[in-house]
């Protein structure tokens, strides 16, 4: 639904005092006085004219003759003395906006019946079939000026989360805004703005993934109002979006012509990649819990509670009474006595470039994003390394976001022996802590110590 903010009598009053005595503080005094004086000087102007064809009527041929050169003299002194100095100081922008036109399938049959009635006008000379041809065209001319009223001094405000993920649906919200004293705008549709327009096609270009995907009705801005349309958007997959306008279209009054015209509003964002749990996580955390569980030693000895039991849980734990007694599995939860610390790698190489190794990568970086943001909800200390990125080991919920980022944005790269190498020195540089190695890289060319220090996922197997 949209929301229609309408200032009140006494905010409108206000407004208009601000506004007045803002352009009195800035106002183009040397513009005026000679906007005045061009004024007074082509009235003088028109008075001589006047009074040079009174001479002549009376028969003095020759002083009418020196009253017209004096009448011209004085409108060329205007026309070269002050229009072009006013001309320089005139915002043209704020007048005047560019405006396309597109035919619809009414304006195409409106105009194939114009050609017919104007031949047949032509043809025959009947004074009605004129009128009638006058009566179409001064519907085409006010169509124009009503369609440039209504796509004049409008301004848009696109406001989006502060975290967005992929193929999770947002709610966005744009904000269309009519700056016009007295006419309201009626049936806008905002759009995105063709990155490639304008554009020389002399290469193959790749149009940017941009924001607004769809089109958003705005049936009714009130005037000095604004308009709030909810749009609820998915992006497919990570990486930075981009918007770099917005196509403001309007077919009104007679839907004749589709009118549009482009509002410049730079928007970016990031997506990050998509963190719902996949078939294949819930396959493989409870092995990769299972291994943190037999890696830490004495994980503590107070009973804490005991609850239900989770796939994620070690059998050690399970308290059999409990479990005799309910009917259904139970665990021991116990009193934590060290914090459990895990350092999260993320290897972008890949032995070959092609559509089924990049897909496989792209699901390594869901993977990998799924279990930073599950580690951020159990509050775990992490430490995160990728290509060229690197955080400290801290609270989850202090880098995890930083983490996103840097997944939303990796690239694959096509790996060699050395780069193998240089991740293996990093992992061995990083903090203490169960370490997790998600890897594009084939089984055998894992080395043996890498396999003894870390559990390792396999892209290929997700």
């Amino acid at each position: 639904m949209a929301s229609v903010s309408q200032p009140t009598r006494g905010g409108v009053l206000r407004d208009l005092w601000i506004l007045a005595r803002h352009q009195m503080l800035h106002i183009d005094r040397p513009a005026w006085r000679r906007f005045f004086l061009a004024i007074f000087g082509l009235g003088m102007a028109f008075f001589l004219a006047l009074y040079s064809s009174a001479l002549h009527e009376a028969g003095q041929a020759e002083a009418a003759a020196w009253v017209a050169a004096l009448s011209l003299l004085v409108t060329a002194v205007v026309a070269i003395r002050v229009v072009p100095f006013l001309a320089r100081r005139t915002a043209l922008e704020r007048w005047m906006i560019k405006i396309e036109y597109e035919f619809t399938h009414e304006g195409v049959a409106y105009f194939l019946i114009i050609m017919v009635i104007a031949v047949a006008a032509l043809n025959t000379g009947n004074n009605l079939l004129f009128i009638i041809l006058s009566s179409l065209l001064a519907g085409i001319l006010m169509s124009g000026i009503l369609s440039a009223i209504v796509l004049s001094q409008l301004e848009l405000d696109f406001v989006l989360p502060e975290h967005v993920f992929a193929e999770r649906p947002l709610i966005s919200r744009l904000t269309v805004q009519n700056l016009k004293w007295i006419f309201p705008s009626f049936s806008i549709t905002v759009s995105a703005r063709s990155p490639l327009k304008g554009k020389r096609k002399r290469a193959p270009i790749v149009a940017p993934r941009q924001i607004l995907d769809a089109p958003v009705y705005v049936p009714y801005i009130p005037h000095r109002a604004s308009v709030t349309q909810h749009v609820e958007l998915t992006f497919p997959r990570r990486g930075r979006y981009t918007q770099e306008g917005f196509r403001v279209s309007t077919k009104f009054p007679f839907g004749l012509l589709r009118k549009a015209h482009e509002v410049r509003s730079q928007q970016e964002i990031l997506v990050l990649p998509n963190v719902q749990p996949t078939e294949e996580f819930y396959e493989i955390l409870p092995l990769i819990g299972g291994v943190m569980e037999s890696s830490y030693k004495g994980g503590g000895h107070d009973l804490y509670a005991i609850r239900d039991y989770q796939e994620s849980d070690s059998a050690r734990h399970v308290d059999w009474k409990a479990t005799a007694k309910a009917q259904q599995l139970k665990v021991r939860e116990f009193t934590r006595e060290d914090e459990r610390r895990l350092v999260l790698v993320f290897d972008a190489t890949l032995p070959a470039a092609n559509e089924k190794a990049l897909a496989q990568f792209e699901k390594g970086v869901n993977f990998c994003a799924c279990l930073a943001w599950h580690f951020y909800e159990i509050d775990a200390q992490m430490q995160f390394l990728a290509d060229g990125f690197e955080t400290r080991m801290a609270p989850s919920g202090e880098i995890v976001y930083p983490v996103l980022e840097t997944l939303a944005l990796i690239e694959p790269q096509i790996g060699s022996a050395a780069s193998l190498a240089n991740l293996q020195a990093r992992i061995a540089s990083a903090a203490p802590g169960f370490r997790i190695v998600i890897t594009s890289q084939p089984r055998g060319s894992i080395p043996t110590n890498l396999w003894g220090s870390s559990y390792l996922v396999f892209v290929d197997s997700l």
